[in-house]
């Protein structure tokens, strides 16, 4: 019985050359960083198998080997990936400036329309002061109007915007009705028959501003303004008139 053995062990030094080409292969592989561990063990999957299905005999390292094919497809894929990831960075990035964008006008509205309701608040406190302050002039004038009869003066004071003069005005008003009248709304020409605080005359024509023209100084003081409105102008060009003739008449 002096016949060889011929154990599991025969083939050993093909079965180590068989691990050394895997381990090859898993360096070269490394050394590629743009392969990925799936890619590579597609690669050796795909490529034990090409091997075995065209020599199902053929064992040890040609069994292993990576074709140029192989690597070529490999590469190609890896290509792709990169490809594919550069498109899925380049699409976020996009996407990200685009919500920024969206975001960033959203803001700009916002503050524009805070803006704008900031002056709205504004513009209606500066109105709502206005219309208080108006209000209580007018109430003012009111309040010296109807008490005209104790205090014609500041009656005839407080009605000088209401003909388009100034309070500059006052002063050339108030010299020329204390010099045709004092300021008495019952003085009367005995000459003449001018009536009145801004001496009409007639009297009667006070009458187109009411009919009270005789006891009421507000009907006198409107009919006087209108006059000297539409004869001289101002207060200060009847009183400059005034003053001008002898005796004294506007």
């Amino acid at each position: 019985m002096a016949h060889s053995y011929a154990g599991r062990h025969r083939h050993g030094p093909a079965h180590g050359r068989r691990h050394a080409s895997r381990s090859s292969l898993a360096a070269r592989a490394i050394r590629r960083p743009v392969l990925t561990s799936s890619l590579l063990l597609a690669v050796v999957a795909t490529t034990a198998a090409g091997y075995q299905a065209a020599d199902g005999h053929q064992t040890g390292a040609a069994a292993y080997t990576v074709s140029s094919e192989a690597i070529q497809q490999a590469n190609e894929l890896s290509d792709t990936a990169i490809e594919d990831s550069a498109r899925l960075a380049a699409a976020r990035n996009e996407t990200n400036t685009s919500i920024a964008a969206s975001q960033e006008k959203d803001r700009r509205k916002a503050v524009a329309a805070e803006k704008a309701a900031a002056e709205a608040r504004r513009q209606a406190a500066e109105k709502a002061a206005r219309d208080k302050a108006r209000k209580a002039l007018e109430a003012k004038k009111q309040a010296l109007l109807a008490n005209a009869q104790g205090d014609p003066r500041a009656a005839a004071r407080a009605l000088l915007g209401d003909y388009g003069f100034s309070d500059s005005q006052w002063g050339c008003l108030d010299q020329l009705w204390n010099g045709e009248s004092g300021w008495r709304y019952t003085a009367e020409n005995s000459s003449s028959g001018a009536y009145g605080i801004a001496q009409a005359l007639p009297g009667s024509k006070m009458g187109t501003v009411a009919a009270d023209w005789r006891t009421n100084p507000v009907t006198q003081i409107k009919w006087g303004l209108q006059y000297i409105r539409g004869s001289y102008g101002t207060p200060c060009g009847a009183w400059d008139a005034w003053l001008s003739r002898s005796p004294h008449w506007y």
